[in-house]
């Protein structure tokens, strides 16, 4: 993830990025997956960024832009703030393209639920619980199945079986973590 790259010592952090990129040009062809990327390359004009996280950013540019090809390397990055991404990261040449991945609808949901369930025998009726679920992410979702499958050994170590109450209660425990204010900047941010 972005933020795993920041060291404490001066220069380590640039040198990780440098690192990162040599090993995937390696064994090209390879993919460089950044998680958080708005944590490494936050925007500079935002008045909030570090020293280090400068560095940090103009190195992370070096490597896309440089001398060595990064052909058969392919960038992903992924970030729940893309208005806090620098924009000199979304030039064509760098991070090209931009995927906007919403919360899942109601078949996606289901197919969640579905695949959860190939290793957890329910008693509960999952259209229910897709209707119940309008909101969460995929994570969520899968922190409820987990979280119910807890409550029922809590309740029996013998539990063959995660009942609607179990799943009652972890719905209660897992909250929806996405408030409509970031869905709606979201869509602001993708008409721009």
């Amino acid at each position: 993830t972005g933020p795993e790259l920041f060291s404490k010592w001066v220069g380590e952090s640039e040198r990780a990025v440098r690192e990162v990129f040599r090993k995937a040009r390696q064994v090209a062809p390879s993919i460089i997956f950044f998680d958080e990327i708005d944590a490494l390359g936050g925007e500079r004009s935002s008045g909030s960024t570090s020293s280090v996280q400068e560095r940090v950013l103009a190195q992370l540019l070096t490597e896309l832009d440089g001398i060595t090809s990064l052909s058969d390397v392919t960038i992903v990055a992924a970030t729940n703030r893309p208005d806090r991404i620098d924009k000199a990261l979304l030039r064509p040449g760098r991070l090209d393209r931009m995927v906007y991945v919403p919360l899942p609808d109601e078949n996606t949901r289901r197919e969640i639920f579905k695949i959860r369930f190939t290793k957890m025998p329910v008693l509960v009726d999952i259209d229910t619980l897709v209707k119940r679920t309008d909101g969460y992410s995929g994570a969520e979702i899968t922190a409820i199945c987990n979280e119910a499958a807890m409550m029922a050994l809590e309740e029996s170590l013998d539990s063959q079986i995660v009942e609607e109450k179990h799943f009652d209660g972890a719905l209660h425990l897992v909250q929806p973590r996405t408030p409509a204010s970031m869905i709606k900047m979201f869509d602001e941010y993708l008409k721009n």
